[in-house]
């Protein structure tokens, strides 16, 4: 397949395929961009999550240190939302703000996703669109006297190729789209950890931390030890 046959295709299309690969080519930048910025949002907050979790209660100062050290992360907005109504808030009210951050991100997550949706949606119609005007070109040459039949079927294999193209693209979009929106559901989920650890670090009672080897750390500890052994 050389490039003038590409060439050829295209123009037998009225440049559908032209458009075709301007909607393969955002789409690809879309995945390119999302991907990215999902996966280092999951592993970054992941590590967040966790040093988060090491602690068995928490101060102002600690907590706008892990909001300065994780510079771009959801999880660093509910992290300031908390150092700051630290001590002033707490329980149902401070449960509100972390829930209104929450909300405030939750557009930046999915954001251009729409376009792969729609990419979905609109390249297997423009491929036979394609096809159709493809169509329109192949049977035009039984007009002419003499045409020799393989002009026939040979334009109306040049004219599938752009239904095969739009349904190439919305297949990759398809997959991507349901890949990038389950990132999006665990990084909300990340939120709504971060949001409880915090919630149970800022009430004033006790948070006991289960080692490995069984062992409890924390405030009031001994005594749960006991309750747990009586």
């Amino acid at each position: 397949m050389t490039i003038h046959y590409l060439i050829h295709l295209a123009n037998y299309s009225d440049g559908v395929l032209y458009l075709m690969v301007v909607i393969l080519t955002v789409a690809l930048a879309v995945i390119i961009d999302r991907s990215w910025y999902l996966r280092r949002t999951l592993l970054e907050g992941n590590g967040l999550v966790e040093r988060l979790g090491a602690c068995k209660e928490t101060t102002r100062t600690q907590l706008s240190t892990l909001a300065a050290n994780a510079p771009g992360l959801p999880e660093s907005v509910l992290l300031d939302v908390a150092a700051r109504h630290w001590g002033v808030t707490n329980g149902e009210q401070l449960a509100n703000r972390l829930d209104e951050a929450t909300l405030r991100l939750a557009p930046a997550l999915d954001k251009r996703l729409w376009m792969l949706d729609t990419i979905v949606t609109l390249a297997p119609l423009l491929g036979l669109f394609g096809t159709i005007v493809g169509m329109f070109h192949a049977f035009s040459v039984l007009s002419q006297p003499g045409h020799p039949p393989a002009a026939v079927t040979g334009g109306i294999a040049d004219a599938l190729v752009a239904t095969a193209s739009g349904l190439f693209v919305a297949m990759t979009g398809l997959l991507a789209f349901n890949g990038l929106n389950n990132k999006v559901r665990v990084v909300l989920h990340q939120l709504d950890i971060v949001k409880t650890m915090l919630l149970n670090r800022m009430d004033g009672a006790p948070v006991l931390i289960v080692a490995d080897d069984g062992s409890v750390a924390g405030r009031g500890a001994p005594q749960a030890v006991m309750a747990k052994s009586s």
